[in-house]
């Protein structure tokens, strides 16, 4: 089977309203730029005619029949016959007439390149208050100091890269949490990361979004903590472990007057309490890690 340079995959579930609009979007791309390549459209079971729309509009139809976000994307990739990947949603709400940025910067050998709506823009309503001004930030924020990422939107749903640095990458998370594994596990493997200004537009279908903010604010964040052990147990673990060792040490010898209050035995026994709960935290954290590494939800590094 020939290999095509570039496959524009699009998650798709009930987008009857918009997914025609992206795929001749993308092909007129394609035919514009004189671009050899596909538009794949990953459906994830939809019911409202989204397929028929799709291959009507001349994309390739793959079904993905394990639910989520991060599921319809790894079964659109694992189809795709691109040298290079540009996946985007299939709400309208990203511009696929104008991918270039993302191939050229491909084609200049980086392994991940990632949208950045805020230095691109952001239309009025196409983005709620609370993740423009929270959520997506404040997990952006995170990521970037948990993982020295230079991604500065771990969260934009535009963003291309290689079908060789996906299979390395190992993707592996079925819901939305699939967009974090992606920068973080390229961070982990030093992959060659660049950034382009993308402006997202408000959607163009008239249901409500799929996204859930706190239910899947919650497993970005999770992901994070559970796949950084230093910050979510060592840090914590070792800081009870130096508190309670040094003020137990010096209580072993006599007991200590602070503000007025003396610390003796009883404080004794909760500075062995901390430092007790403190190595079970660090423990917990070389399981976590171990257990990562064991399933593939991590690289070794």
């Amino acid at each position: 089977m020939e290999e095509l340079e570039l496959s524009v995959v699009m998650p798709c579930l009930d987008e009857a309203e918009t997914v025609g609009v992206c795929v001749r979007k993308a092909l007129a791309f394609l035919e514009k730029h004189g671009v050899q390549g596909e538009v794949v459209v990953a459906d994830n079971g939809s019911t409202d005619g989204s397929v028929q729309i799709a291959q009507a509009a001349g994309a390739r139809v793959v079904q993905v029949l394990e639910r989520g976000y991060g599921s319809a994307l790894m079964g659109g990739i694992r189809a795709a016959r691109g040298r290079y990947i540009i996946m985007g949603d299939s709400d309208d709400s990203y511009d696929f007439s104008n991918l270039m940025p993302f191939l050229e910067k491909l084609r200049e050998g980086y392994d991940l390149v990632m949208g950045n709506r805020f230095k691109g823009g952001i239309a009025p309503g196409a983005m709620p208050f609370s993740h423009r001004w929270l959520g997506n930030p404040v997990l952006t924020s995170i990521g970037r100091l948990f993982f020295g990422s230079p991604c500065g939107d771990f969260h934009c749903g535009l963003r291309g890269f290689s079908k060789e640095a996906a299979e390395k990458m190992g993707l592996q998370t079925p819901g939305m949490e699939f967009a974090n594994e992606m920068v973080v596990k390229a961070t982990i493997l030093g992959m060659r990361m660049a950034e382009v200004p993308t402006f997202l537009s408000k959607a163009g279908r008239s249901r409500p979004p799929h996204l859930r903010s706190w239910r899947d604010g919650w497993r970005h964040l999770r992901f994070l903590l559970l796949f950084c052990p230093k910050w979510l147990f060592w840090i914590p673990g070792f800081t009870l472990m130096g508190l309670g060792g040094a003020l137990g040490s010096i209580l072993t010898f006599s007991p200590v007057r602070i503000f007025g209050v003396t610390l003796d035995t009883n404080s004794l026994l909760v500075c062995s309490m901390r430092l007790l709960v403190g190595f079970q935290v660090v423990c917990l954290g070389l399981f976590a890690k171990a257990l990562a590494l064991r399933e593939g939800l991590l690289p070794a590094q």
